[in-house]
């Protein structure tokens, strides 16, 4: 591996960062919504994001929904891995892609919430976040991409069950946080006081950050007893009634 100066392409990251929240920008439930002729925005909850396209157009549409928001969040990911990959930060022997995969991803997320597109009003982030974590786990090893599957399937099940699912949905996020921080704490056992490696852990905290404040509204209401249900069972159900 080569080592890589930060000072001396600092605008390199820059540009990945601008290029990454621009993808998180582009919201697919606004999209899809409009091809139906009508405005995610103005209907249920009126959150342009995967929770409310099920519940407003069905199990169907809602996953259509999720691969393309978890996507969003995958592209940044893959593209600092394979990018930096080769590459240890100058001095250190931290991989550069470690860092890159995560500041590019936060960025994605950052647009997705916030879309200077949108008047900064966007989604809260969820399926971006997942679908982050489920591409950075996949460079650790790459048949964690199919466990990280069992685990976002056990999320399903869980607002399946309990229709909660924001709750859900957070807790999806704050385990496969957890699960990528504990790769990162025992790669780098030895060099944990490292700048870089505080900045990988404060970038993977800002993630879970981000999608809860994004949330505050809805965990709120789940506190009240307010919150919108999302009835996974009950839609696979009258689909089957209707088949």
């Amino acid at each position: 591996m080569a080592e890589l100066s930060f000072i001396n392409t600092w605008y390199w990251f820059l540009l990945g960062a601008v290029i990454s929240y621009f993808i998180g920008c582009f919201n697919f439930a606004v999209l899809i919504s409009h091809i139906k002729k009508s405005d995610i925005r103005n209907i249920g909850s009126g959150n342009p994001g995967t929770m409310n396209m099920t519940r407003t157009f069905g199990l169907k549409v809602g996953l259509i929904n999720f691969f393309c928001d978890a996507f969003k969040g995958m592209i940044p990911v893959f593209a600092g891995y394979l990018i930096f990959k080769g590459f240890y930060f100058e001095g250190t022997e931290i991989i550069v892609s470690d860092f890159a995969r995560f500041f590019f991803g936060l960025f994605a997320v950052i647009g997705h919430v916030f879309p200077v597109t949108m008047k900064f009003k966007g989604g809260k982030g969820i399926a971006t976040t997942l679908g982050l974590f489920w591409a950075a786990l996949s460079c650790e090893e790459w048949w964690l991409i199919l466990v990280a599957f069992v685990f976002l399937l056990g999320i399903v099940a869980y607002i399946a069950l309990t229709e909660w699912g924001s709750m859900g949905s957070l807790i999806g996020v704050s385990g496969l946080s957890v699960w990528q921080g504990l790769f990162i704490f025992f790669r780098y056992q030895s060099s944990l006081q490292s700048v870089y490696v505080i900045i990988i852990f404060m970038l993977i905290l800002s993630l879970n950050l981000l999608t809860w404040l994004a949330h505050n509204k809805n965990l709120i209401k789940l506190l009240a007893g307010e919150e919108h249900r999302t009835s996974i069972l009950g839609k696979i159900k009258n689909k089957l009634k209707k088949s």
